[in-house]
């Protein structure tokens, strides 16, 4: 029987000595905020620390990050923190880990640590890096790390083999099985089928794509796509990508050359990213093909194409504002607008709102459902078989997707032939001990979201979010009324308030007359009443009126003064 972590799990046993723990701290059950932190002999490896980007269920909330507190008391033990590549949802949560202790030193490869530095310069924070390449091995304290090559979306992302006397483990990190990728760097599968025979004690294995049968298309097949559409355009071009999907962005230049038009960039993000891989060397860019977006107003538009953020629909990113009419691009009748993205789970209804605003400004929107303008940087179904054909590993934990990825993935281990005891599904904060190359779940941890609210982290709880959602879909209301403590009588009020309740405020005059009947009644019937007590009277009366009458269930905020 598979491994589930299930609800009411204790905090787990002292670690023994000798004894590998695993405890993910996100990107189970989730796209994004994927942490794992690994422990042996009293030290510690942290293995990526990215965000998680909130939902419409989440209103004004910038971030969610990993839940620091299983190792806030522990810094001095963490001996490095490996970046597998340079996604947000792996490095985004950095900067906020390394506030807790600037010295903890960052491993990557050169792109990914570029991309970290000049995100940690905008938070003043200088850190200690080391960059790696693969088959290159680093002795971290009581961890030998071995890296290997791995193809995804963004060049120079790295698995990683994690050596420990409790057993071995190797990270995928994101990746997929492109054997046609643009910079020629596949993933090593000679390096896995090495790695296999020395044995795989537990395998943590990208789970985004497992519920997709085959194998995923080959980035190359995006590139006669993007010159057909560049071709057919008459007006403005404009193609929405990650900003760190350098491979895109290539593909996007060297169309753009061929068709003899200027690019710019869109968004600060993309601005750069795109500068650092250029001057690494990982962005090939055509003579005088750039151009700075203040200037593109000086050229016609069949010579433009802008470079943007924003494909998932983000409030703030460039494309959002353009579709709102926010941006100093006014897209127009005829501008051809490409989402070159796959739809992360849950951006859903932000994308399609921003598609339907480009529509009614006039431009044609191409997007990965009308045609093929992206691929997943993800290994589907069959890539998946590949790997543990190849791993043979001991024990599997599906990581980084939803449930139902992670089940997926489990489903193809086991029909690999790993025993269904040896695949370990969990949640974040779920322990897993291994010895004697048997992995275990043995407890659980707290693991709760952690907000970023502004220049606030972690201040605002799911009660606050609640209120929030509340203000945002049903309302409203206040109510102040001032009662004479001697006499009960009322002596002010009520003076009834509403937003986003009534399109009237007079629609509340029927209640006026009940609040005060039931103010009275409360005063008369206790003298040892407290204002606490006449206020909760207030509310239920208008409360339930308020449903009654108008089926709605707005905040109501009752002040009840005593004269």
């Amino acid at each position: 029987m598979t491994q589930v972590a299930q609800p009411g799990l204790r905090t787990p046993p002292k670690l023994s000595p000798g004894t590998l723990r695993v405890v993910p701290l996100g990107g189970l059950g989730e796209i994004g905020r994927n942490m794992a932190v690994f422990e042996i002999d009293g030290k510690l490896l942290i293995v990526d620390c990215g965000v998680l980007f909130p939902e419409e269920t989440q209103p004004g909330v910038d971030l969610i990050l990993p839940d620091f507190s299983y190792i806030e008391d522990r810094l001095d033990d963490v001996v490095a923190v490996v970046l597998t590549h340079g996604h947000e949802d792996h490095i985004g949560a950095v900067p906020y880990l390394l506030r807790l202790r600037q010295d903890i030193p960052l491993i990557g490869s050169q792109l990914t640590l570029a991309l970290i530095e000049a995100k940690l310069q905008e938070h003043r924070i200088k850190p200690y890096t080391m960059a790696v390449k693969e088959g290159q091995v680093e002795q971290l304290g009581p961890f030998e790390c071995e890296f290997v090559a791995v193809n995804h979306s963004i060049p120079d992302a790295l698995a990683v083999f994690i050596r420990t006397a409790g057993g071995n483990v190797l990270h995928t990190g994101d990746f997929k099985m492109d054997q046609l990728p643009l910079d020629g760097r596949i993933t090593d599968l000679r390096a896995f089928s090495r790695l296999g025979e020395e044995g795989v004690d537990l395998f943590m294995v990208d789970s985004t794509n497992a519920d997709v049968p085959g194998f995923t298309t080959a980035e190359r097949e995006i590139g006669p796509i993007l010159d057909r559409l560049f071709g057919q355009a008459e007006k403005r071009i404009i193609v929405a990508s990650f900003s760190s999907h350098v491979h895109r962005v290539q593909q996007v230049l060297n169309a753009a050359a061929l068709h003899g038009r200027k690019v710019a960039f869109v968004g600060r993000s993309m601005v750069r990213n795109m500068g650092i891989a250029a001057q690494l060397g990982y962005l090939d860019v055509p003579p005088n093909i750039l151009v700075d977006l203040k200037n593109v107003d000086n050229l016609p538009d069949s010579q433009v194409v802008l470079m943007s953020t924003g494909s998932q629909g983000e409030p703030m990113a460039a494309l959002s504002r353009m579709a709102n009419g926010d941006h100093r691009v006014q897209v127009g009748q005829g501008d051809t607008v490409i989402l070159a993205s796959s739809l992360i789970p849950g951006n859903e209804n932000a994308v399609f709102r921003v598609i339907n605003g480009l529509l009614k400004l006039g431009a044609e929107v191409i997007h990965k459902g009308n045609a093929k303008v992206h691929v997943s940087g993800h290994a589907a179904a069959g890539e998946l078989l590949y790997c543990y054909n190849i791993l043979k590993p001991k024990n599997v934990m599906p990581v980084h997707g939803e449930t139902r990825h992670l089940i997926a993935n489990g489903r193809i281990a086991q029909s690999s032939g790993v025993p269904a005891e040896n695949v370990l599904l969990t949640d974040g904060g779920t322990v897993v001990d291994l010895v004697n190359h048997q992995a275990k779940i043995v407890g659980q941890v707290e693991c709760g979201f952690v907000y970023v609210d502004g220049s606030s982290i972690g201040e605002v709880t799911e009660t606050d979010l609640k209120d929030r959602r509340v203000l945002g879909d049903e309302g409203f209301i206040s109510i102040v009324t001032v009662v004479n403590r001697t006499t009960g009588k009322i002596v002010s009020g009520p003076e009834i308030h509403a937003r986003g309740v009534a399109e009237d405020d007079s629609v509340f005059d029927e209640i006026i007359p009940k609040i005060n009947a039931a103010l009275e009644e409360a005063v008369t019937a206790s003298k040892d009443h407290t204002n606490y007590q006449l206020q909760q009277v207030v509310r239920r009366v208008i409360g339930t009126w308020v449903n009654r009458r108008l089926r709605r269930r707005p905040m109501i905020v009752p002040v009840v003064l005593e004269a």
